[in-house]
């Protein structure tokens, strides 16, 4: 396997495919990548330093797994620094990526860009899988183009924020597979996968903001949705068992949670909390779609609703004198309304000669009419700065509460927002950049936005934080969220938050802090990379991958397998097919009721829920 990335995302794909999978490994990153990167708060090294140590203590571990283990992990994780592209073999025997008897090394290698020359070297010609997870789509694009033409049988996994380029990309790159494939390059598995960290953790993130521990995947077909219950008695299909109450999910392998547990460990679990499958049915019946998404606002928003009762009250008006000049003068009740409309508008029919009745009914039509005039121009007004604005951000609403406070809208926060929407949950968005890439996508849909920096003082207090649900705090910067979040706390100690973290270190001890800080609220720390790696490391393997959801600090994949080939899955129920913590069949792809008594038959495709070594084992 080789990984290509300039952030966390490659280190820890790297270290999720050595770990997990037992994959040999090259990584390929930009010269100094380790130690470039300076230190956030709550540690002293830079997070991809952490992890790729982590990985080297890891195979220090696992001795006997290959020659020089013990004795190369140490020098190699440091190795390569200069400013050329150079190689630095952890526990290998070096040169050839993967090759050779060091069947656990991981191989680093340094380089400014990603060449030809360099994907040569990294060993793409004989590698299995090349994932390119930069930040830059451009560079990840003309990077698969190269490693395309240098190995048509290579399986692709690229990281692309635009979706839409990332479907023809797939798509020209597997037929350009296909075409190499007819001419004797060979090699079945070919494919190419585009993901994005963003779509891949964005619901995980908005889940946890709505329903603290629930989780949401949508696959095409279906709406996969897990809440937490309690574990006794449910009669539901349970995906994991939650550590126990009080206990610290970190604090030993008694107290993990548990994931796909078998019936027996849910009985047993009575009084622990579970992560349950509420529902398996078809997408397009379980959400509606956003309200307001038209280019034309609704009738109702054209006015406000001091200026609806104004003019409520003119027309309450209008009829109580027409009523009156109708009881005073008998004269027809349509007429009546005509000579009370006639004395509004002020036009010229004084009522000299006529009873006094109908002369006090003229002077107060005409007070009316006055009345009427400022009315009328600040309904015109209302309405041509309604249109005028509809293109424009939107200010949080007086009375607005029981909302989601969105701090962030570049790439993870804008796909949060969309799938915040699409649960019709209210938002109130807050960013300090004006040219965000976000900002369209909250027009568009029509939701609030707090221009400024969520840092100072009195920036959430417009976005409503004090009658709040929620705060998800998805910036960039570490230290902004943290503090986002401190702040919010002060004012609501029992608003529930959960924010973003880079580091999964750091993400742990805010965790812990926050939560023995406030006790009484509910707290989630996430880190994309965490959330994002298993899905891109699925992928690599052959796997489609559907989503994942985070359980505790643990994380559950959603995947999409063929039947065909699988001993473990082929001429067996759904029941047999079941492997106590390590996966479970959900459901046939594109059917909400499949039976626990189905045989799946060659050529069944089934949506199986795992963990990151069964979905290893499922190959």
């Amino acid at each position: 396997m080789v990984v290509c990335g300039d952030d966390g995302l490659a280190h820890r794909l790297a270290a999720e495919l050595r770990g997990v999978y037992g994959e040999q490994v090259t990584l390929v990153v930009p010269p100094n990548e380790r130690t470039a990167r300076p230190p956030v708060v709550g540690r002293a090294r830079s997070a991809s330093a952490t992890l790729f140590d982590r990985v080297v203590s890891a195979t220090v571990g696992r001795g006997g797994n290959g020659p020089g283990a013990g004795s190369g992990s140490g020098s190699g994780s440091r190795a390569g620094s200069g400013p050329t592209a150079t190689a630095a073999n952890t526990g290998g025997t070096g040169g050839t990526a993967g090759g050779g008897n060091g069947g656990d090394a991981e191989r680093v290698l340094e380089a400014a860009e990603i060449t030809e020359s360099v994907l040569a070297q990294a060993g793409v010609e004989r590698a299995a899988a090349l994932a390119l997870v930069f930040d830059d789509d451009e560079t990840n694009i003309r990077a698969a183009l190269t490693a395309r033409r240098l190995n048509p049988r290579l399986r692709l996994v690229l990281r692309l924020y635009n979706r839409r380029l990332g479907q023809h990309i797939e798509e020209l790159l597997d037929q350009a597979a296909a075409l190499a494939a007819g001419n004797g390059a060979g090699g079945t598995d070919a494919s190419t996968t585009v993901l994005s960290d963003a779509d891949t953790a964005a619901p995980a993130l908005a889940a946890t903001a709505v329903a603290g521990t629930s989780k949401v995947v949508q696959t095409e077909g279906l709406l996969l949705r897990a809440v937490e219950r309690p574990a006794a008695g449910t009669g539901l299909c349970t995906l994991a068992l939650l550590s126990p109450p009080g206990a610290d999910p970190e604090g030993g392998a008694d107290l993990e949670p548990r994931l796909l547990p078998d019936d027996d460990e849910v009985r047993q679990g009575a009084g622990r909390a579970a992560v349950v499958l509420e529902q398996v049915s078809s997408a397009g019946g379980g959400e509606s779609a956003a309200p307001g998404r038209g280019g034309v606002p609704p009738l109702a928003s054209l006015f406000s609703r001091r200026l609806r009762w104004s003019l409520a009250g003119m027309v309450a008006c209008v009829v109580a004198l027409a009523v009156a000049l109708w009881v005073v003068t008998g004269i027809h009740p349509l007429r009546a309304f005509y000579l009370t409309l006639l004395d509004l508008f002020a036009i010229d029919d004084p009522a000299l000669g006529a009873p006094l009745g109908r002369q006090i009914l003229q002077l107060l039509s005409g007070l009316v009419g006055l009345l009427l005039l400022p009315v009328l121009l600040a309904a015109v007004l209302e309405a041509l700065g309604t249109f005028r604005t509809a293109s424009a951000l939107r200010k949080p609403p007086r009375g607005l509460g029981g909302h989601v406070v969105l701090l962030g809208l570049g790439k993870i926060g804008t796909r949060v927002l969309t799938r915040l929407r699409e649960l019709n949950i209210p938002v109130v968005c807050v960013e300090s950049d004006p040219e965000a890439r976000g900002l369209a996508t909250a027009r568009r849909l029509r939701v609030p936005v707090v221009l400024g920096d969520v840092t100072q003082e009195g920036v959430l207090e417009s976005a409503k934080i004090h009658r709040a649900y929620a705060l998800l705090a998805v910036t960039s910067a570490d230290t902004t969220n943290l503090e986002a979040v401190l702040y919010a706390r002060n004012v609501r100690p029992d608003l529930r938050v959960v924010l973003r973290l880079y580091d999964d270190d750091f993400a742990t001890a805010v965790y812990r802090t926050l939560r023995a800080a406030y006790p009484h609220a509910l707290t989630r720390s996430r880190s994309v990379t965490h959330l994002a790696a298993p899905a891109f490391a699925g992928a690599m393997l052959g796997r489609q991958v559907l989503g994942a959801i985070a359980v505790e600090r643990r994380v559950l994949l959603f995947a999409a397998v063929d039947v065909s080939g699988h001993p473990q899955l082929e001429g067996r129920t759904v029941r047999d097919a079941f492997r106590a913590g390590s996966w479970r069949v959900l459901a046939l792809e594109g059917r909400a009721d499949t039976a626990p008594d189905h045989v799946l038959e060659k050529g069944d495709r089934v949506v199986v829920a795992a963990t990151r070594r069964g979905l290893a084992e499922l190959r």
